[in-house]
């Protein structure tokens, strides 16, 4: 697999694996970055152009993933805390202290049907994990759903799951209700 940062030159990838639902319901994944009046507006092709807008300008925004055959199998969004505006406003991703400099945010997974259940979650953390590094990130944070062990839809996950994250040794800060978690990773 190789995985690559999301550029103008890699946005192809990314809108072949998204396809023309745009991922999840034509989220295209800029729900963290708008309000729901705003995701509304702007309809599937709206947030497309969202996402597309915050590449060409250079913001970070994730990494993409390919197989063997260079065929895209999966994403990963991570940027800075402060640049995802939700967060701020959600209790689940709700600081846990006010310094928030040079915290980096895990929002959203994205994998490809055909590539589920074989550690492409996994492969696309540890890079995000690398990425934030790499860009000064004195924290890495993830906000996963905790399944208790059950099996849960594709469209539960997108956050990724709570093994997944202490599996990569992100340490649980705060339940955050009977089945989401913030977890943070330090240096």
């Amino acid at each position: 697999m190789r995985v690559v940062e999301l550029t103008p030159r890699t946005w192809p990838v990314l809108e072949e694996l998204f396809g023309p639902n745009g991922a999840q319901s034509g989220c295209w994944c800029t729900w963290f970055f708008q309000t729901n009046a705003e995701m509304r507006a702007n309809g599937s092709a709206g947030n497309k152009e969202l996402l597309r807008s915050r590449v060409r300008s250079g913001v970070p925004v994730g990494l993409v993933a390919t197989g063997d055959d260079d065929r895209p199998v999966g994403w990963v969004a991570v940027a800075p805390r402060l640049g995802y505006a939700r967060l701020a406003r959600t209790k689940v991703a709700a600081p846990v202290d006010d310094d928030l400099t040079d915290v980096w945010s895990v929002t959203c997974f994205f994998i490809h049907r055909t590539a589920r259940r074989r550690g492409v979650g996994a492969v696309l953390l540890e890079h995000a994990v690398r990425y934030a590094r790499a860009h000064g990130a004195r924290s890495v944070e993830g906000y996963p759903v905790d399944t208790g062990g059950a099996k849960k839809g594709s469209g539960d996950l997108y956050h990724g799951t709570l093994g997944m994250f202490t599996d990569a040794g992100f340490e649980l800060v705060e339940r955050r209700g009977a089945n989401r978690a913030l977890v943070r990773l330090l240096p």
